[in-house]
């Protein structure tokens, strides 16, 4: 359930700013535009909003500005009292897409950024039925994460980045559980939902999922 990953977010926690702005060129790239991303998931949200993989609290700013009610849910420790040294009035809780505390509101939106391709597509298939379960009618998805238009391209960014020697993230490509957008596709459509991607730079795209 990405449980795996949570003692490499907790030491990633006090540069993880740095690096989404673009200091560690090795990941520039994965993080180009980051800032537009975060404004296209809080575009696409609406009315009671729950934030997987909250990080360091940089999207639940944007979909603050926005006057959204956000429940967060992060299974980092250090990630959480980050962000809730930022957002003292957000919810921010002990959680991951499986396993969290029951949300009292309805939930309209679930958004989350850089952070669904810790499921393995297993996962990603449960999570998706959890989705449209608790949704509101007429509720959507909208995630910005890395994905690939199938496994051909997955292996050409993995073949650039060693041509680069940006080994780490060759190695994260390789081992962490990113999808292909028909993979994608098809699981939400599965779940229920009608499901658009839209390109947001050579790794990350926009995946809005709405529930029919």
């Amino acid at each position: 359930m990405g449980r795996e990953f949570v003692d490499l977010f907790d030491r990633w926690a006090d540069s993880y700013d740095d690096t989404v702005h673009g200091v560690d060129d090795e990941y520039r790239e994965v993080f180009s535009s980051y800032d537009a991303i975060l404004q296209a998931v809080a575009n696409g949200a609406s009315g009671n909003v729950v934030e997987f993989g909250v990080g360091t609290g940089n999207l639940t700013q944007e979909l603050k500005a926005k006057g959204l009610h956000v429940t967060g849910v992060e299974p980092s420790a250090k990630m959480r009292e980050i962000a809730r040294e930022k957002h003292p009035d957000v919810s921010i809780i002990e959680g991951d897409f499986l396993d969290h505390p029951p949300i009292e509101t309805g939930v309209d939106t679930f958004v989350s950024t850089y952070a669904f391709h810790h499921l393995t597509d297993e996962e990603k298939k449960t999570a998706a039925g959890h989705f449209f379960t608790a949704l509101n009618p007429s509720g959507k998805v909208v995630f910005a994460d890395t994905m690939f238009i199938d496994e051909t391209a997955k292996q050409r960014m993995i073949n650039q980045a060693l041509k680069n020697q940006y080994v780490n993230l060759a190695e994260d490509l390789k081992t962490e559980y990113y999808s292909t957008i028909p993979v994608l596709s098809e699981i939400f459509k599965e779940a229920g939902f009608e499901v658009g991607f839209v390109s947001m730079n050579s790794y990350v795209w926009l995946m809005t999922a709405v529930k029919e």
